[in-house]
Formats: C-alpha cells, structure tokens, sequence
C-alpha cells in the first residue's frame, strides 16, 4: 500500500489532485488505522490512463465510464487498455477535424481584414449565416 505522498511523487500529480479524482471516483483509497488515505499500487496505472485521457481532452465523465469496468485494485490490462483507446480514436479524429476546419477557415474570415463574421460582405453577405444557426456557424460545418 502506497501514502498518498507516495502516489503522488511517482504518479507526478499534487496530492489535491488525487483528492479531486477520488471524489469524482476516479480512484479509490482505503485508510489506515490512523485514518490517512492508502492506495494499492494498481491506482498508478490508473492514474497514468487518467492523465493521458485528460491530454487528448477526454472529459473526466468519460474517463470515469470507461474505468468503471474495471474495479479498484484491479490493475487496468493490456486489453482494457486497447478497449479505452479504441474508443478515443474516433472522438480524437473528430477534434483532429474539427481543428482542420478552423484552422482553414479562419486564415479566409480574418484574410480580408474586416474582422466580422456577421456582416463581412466577402464570407457572409447579407448575414445569411445568421438563418442557418448561432455561433460560428462556417466553423461548424463538416
């Protein structure tokens, strides 16, 4: 069993951040007689997938519904692993896209040098993007 000043030095996160993710039941600990917190050594691993996800941007509610499976003290296998990371790959291909469009949209809408999605006479004449919906609506499309 590992303090959780252990976990925290070799999973490299600060020990508030091991309080937040067991609140969110990201993780689990247990406690001692003395009442401080103990972890199992699989909860590095744990920590590790958690940290990764969060790097691609997956949301901690996703994260917890992917760990859920697999119960405290179980050290995450290969398989699961492979399992979580199959299903990040579509959602990262979807932001991977979606940052293509920007990044070929936005050059175009600040190009002309009028700065104004609503009424910019070269990408939006009339403003009948407006009808379409709110926000960036150009941006938004596939």
């Amino acid at each position: 069993m590992l303090s959780v000043g252990e976990v925290a030095r070799r999973s490299g996160v600060a020990v508030s951040t091991l309080h937040f993710y067991e609140a969110k039941g990201l993780i689990a600990a247990s406690r001692s007689g003395g009442n401080q917190r103990r972890y199992a050594r699989d909860i590095l691993r744990r920590i590790a997938i958690i940290r990764v996800a969060q790097r691609l941007g997956v949301s901690l509610t996703e994260i917890a519904g992917l760990l859920k499976p697999i119960p405290a003290g179980k050290t995450p296998t290969a398989a699961d692993v492979r399992e979580m990371v199959a299903s990040w790959r579509t959602a990262l291909q979807e932001r991977i896209d979606g940052l293509t469009r920007l990044r070929d949209h936005l050059d175009g809408c600040i190009g002309c040098g009028c700065l104004s999605l609503e009424d910019c006479p070269l990408r939006n004449p009339s403003d009948r993007l407006g009808e379409e919906g709110r926000g960036p609506v150009l941006l938004q499309r596939p």
